[in-house]
């Protein structure tokens, strides 16, 4: 399943499972985007392509990826031992540029982000990231690899290196004011009211736009009556939290796992660390199954 360069209906890498028929769509350059997934010959991703053909806008679309932080930080400022550091929302790696590699089994893809001069003035330390994508039967495999590589030379800062994870896809569906979700606690967080809610009733707004931080004990089940399939999230800790997010009239729902809520580097709350040398690795799957 070798990596195909493509430039139709825009430039990308095709990575494709002829057995399956199930593939990713990839933009290394464009954030280390994953723009497409096609499974079960039905795509699963949602993606602006006018937006998309503007590199100067933000992409709303695919699989971007959130890091060091989720959400946003109070001014957009980092305050560290090191100083204080201007850090805008979602962090910087869905803008950077990615590097993207095979897997040697053949059976998917590994982005890779490493830390940069211009990386460096918003997060003060060295790191390698790897994200690694594998495709399985009806279901997409994510892992995230994170090294914190500041000890590896003297002229790095020193020190913990705070961070968060997420990932943000954009789920194609027919109508999200149709869409049901399964697996969420009575109670959330409102991010447009920053306040405890009822669950219920923000998914009861779902084709208005929300935007809600969850804390489930298990897997969250995005069901889409009218397109006939459901999309399950299955997620380990630390990665489980659950953000969702629409956008009406755009047709999909966001079904996220993030890691820590918004501001988890200031406040402390879920807040991750690595010392110098030290990695850390976080996995989570989306299985797609269709509706009986």
């Amino acid at each position: 399943m070798p990596l195909q360069r493509c430039l139709e209906p825009y430039a990308h890498w095709l990575f494709h499972d002829p057995l399956s028929g199930d593939s990713l769509r990839i933009v290394p350059e464009r954030g280390g985007l994953v723009s497409g997934w096609r499974c079960g010959g039905r795509e699963l991703l949602y993606l602006d392509a006018e937006r998309f053909a503007d590199p100067a806008l933000s992409v709303r679309g695919g699989l971007p990826v959130l890091f060091p932080i989720c959400g946003n930080l109070p001014d957009d400022r980092l305050t560290l031992p090191q100083g204080s550091f201007q850090l805008p929302q979602h962090g910087f790696a869905r803008d950077r540029p990615w590097q993207l590699q095979e897997l040697a089994a053949g059976d998917g893809i590994v982005l890779v982000l490493e830390d940069s001069a211009e990386t460096r003035i918003q997060f003060p330390f060295a790191f390698r990231l790897e994200l690694e994508l594998r495709l399985e039967v009806s279901a997409l495999a994510i892992t995230l690899r994170l090294h914190h590589r500041s000890a590896d030379g003297a002229q790095e800062p020193s020190g913990a290196m705070p961070f968060s994870f997420g990932l943000h896809p954009y789920l194609a569906v027919v109508d999200p004011a149709a869409v049901r979700l399964e697996g969420l606690p009575e109670r959330c967080l409102d991010h447009h009211t920053m306040t405890a809610t009822s669950t219920a009733e923000q998914l009861a707004r779902l084709g208005q736009g929300v935007d809600l931080l969850a804390s489930p004990v298990g897997a969250v089940r995005l069901l889409d009556p009218l397109a006939g399939f459901a999309i399950t999230l299955e997620t380990s800790a630390p990665w489980d939290l659950a953000v969702v997010w629409s956008d009406p009239p755009r047709p999909m729902v966001c079904l996220e796992p993030w890691t820590g809520p918004r501001g988890a580097l200031v406040s402390g709350d879920r807040r991750l660390e690595l010392s110098p040398g030290q990695s850390q690795e976080l996995s989570c799957r989306y299985r797609v199954a269709p509706l009986a």
